[in-house]
């Protein structure tokens, strides 16, 4: 039971403290025993769940709210099935009126340009997301990025596309799950050149602290692509590791330094991985890959000799 807080906090009698007694209901002196006060509300629901899935049939509550959608999840939805309450199927004169209804309600949820503007966006971006393998929390944060951006008037002679698309790609960045501008151009419906640029914007105006992409970052997920040992994983960890913070990873693509480890480990331990495997993995190019991983093999060496 979530009973209400009694407004007398101590005893009228002897001053001691008062507490609670949910089971009957009363608010009691813990020294004296006098009955403050009975009857108290239990603000708490009437029923008696034993389980989970009880606990969540009885519940009362709806979805929570979330940034992916533009009324926030706030709104009401009519199902599509033309049924009512006990499964029966509704006459055409009622079917007509739901389809009706389904239309008003459906125009109610998007009354101004505003809301329209992230639907279509919010849309968007739960496509690449979906496409682009990216979880909930950064599709949560690409969602504030985009309604941050329409409140500063910043889709003013750009496109919805352009800018829902560089949410996602900022998004990515600060969860520290990044992918490469290539691969979400690759979902994206906008050019390369736009992605860029409606990125640049929206850091510069919004003042996004995003941090340039760890190589680490894509390790786990070209490890995995490519079936590799986790001997093999270890080692470029390692290499990049002992690169992290130097002059060399300045001004480098990450995902270029981290196929290229890859590469490197593989030589290192023997295992059998090809520069055409990792190049179709990472999206990067053979030459790429050779001009990084005998550097890189050269300043592991350097440093476990130092």
């Amino acid at each position: 039971m979530e009973l209400s807080l009694p407004s007398q906090q101590t005893c009228p009698h002897c001053d001691s403290n008062v507490e609670a007694d949910p089971k009957r209901g009363e608010t009691v002196c813990t020294e004296c025993g006098t009955i403050v006060t009975e009857g108290t509300v239990d603000h708490g629901p009437e029923w008696t769940a034993y389980t989970a899935s009880e606990r969540e049939d009885c519940s009362r509550v709806g979805r929570p709210t979330t940034a992916s959608l533009h009324d926030r999840g706030l709104s009401t939805v009519i199902s599509q099935e033309d049924r009512d309450a006990h499964g029966r199927r509704l006459s055409s004169r009622k079917r007509q009126q739901m389809r009706r209804l389904r239309t008003w309600d459906e125009r109610y949820r998007t009354r101004d340009s505003k809301e329209r503007n992230l639907r279509q966006a919010f849309g968007e971006i739960n496509r690449m997301s979906s496409a682009l393998g990216l979880p909930k929390p950064v599709r949560e944060t690409a969602s504030v990025i985009y309604r941050r951006a329409l409140a500063e008037n910043l889709l003013i002679g750009r496109s919805i596309e352009g800018i829902a698309t560089s949410a996602v790609y900022a998004a990515a960045r600060r969860e520290g799950i990044p992918r490469t501008l290539d691969e979400v151009t690759t979902v994206a419906r906008v050019e390369r050149q736009r992605i860029a640029r409606a990125y640049r914007v929206i850091s510069t105006e919004l003042g996004l602290a995003i941090e340039p992409s760890d190589p680490t970052a894509y390790l786990p997920r070209f490890a995995s692509e490519l079936d590799c040992s986790e001997d093999v994983h270890r080692e470029a960890h390692d290499i990049l590791e002992t690169v992290s913070g130097t002059t060399y990873t300045s001004g480098k693509h990450p995902a270029g330094l981290a196929a290229a480890a890859l590469y490197a480990s593989a030589c290192l331990t023997g295992e059998q991985l090809t520069q055409h495997e990792i190049s179709n993995v990472a999206d990067i190019t053979r030459m790429t890959i050779r001009t990084h991983y005998r550097e890189l093999i050269d300043q592991y060496g350097t440093d476990d000799r130092g």
